[in-house]
């Protein structure tokens, strides 16, 4: 079941296995925790801006962001807990980025995230392509 897991056998120790499934541990902590903000937000029918929606949405999505890159250069490093941890950051981020956009598509707040997973991701994969060091 490749969804609940999108880690090769050589990547288990990122995994989890519930009911004999393997579960990437950060997705675990991230898409449980996305959906519950989403509806949380929607039912408290919350603002569509808030004044500190870029730092907190940027703050909380950068740890996992960090963590991914580290962990590209260094596999056996790192722990599911932090993961975990990290996943669930990330999906308080996203719950509320995409909060918005489902109402204001494209909003600041959505594009200042996906730029800094951008300038995060983008050479950390040209540079474990390249089988060399950020």
């Amino acid at each position: 079941m490749f969804w609940l897991s999108h880690h090769h056998a050589e990547e288990y120790n990122r995994t989890y296995v519930l009911g004999g499934v393997r579960v990437c541990a950060r997705c675990l902590g991230t898409y449980p925790v996305l959906l519950a903000t989403l509806v949380g937000l929607f039912k408290l029918r919350a603002p569509l801006a808030w004044p500190w929606d870029i730092p907190v949405v940027l703050g909380l999505t950068l740890p996992a962001v960090v963590d991914w890159a580290v962990g590209r250069f260094r596999p056996r490093s790192g722990s599911n807990a932090v993961r975990t941890l990290t996943g669930v950051l990330l999906g308080l981020a996203l719950g509320r980025s995409l909060f918005i956009h489902v109402q204001k598509p494209l909003p600041p707040v959505l594009v200042w995230q996906a730029a800094l997973v951008a300038v995060v991701a983008i050479p950390v994969l040209i540079a474990s392509a390249r089988g060399s060091k950020p």
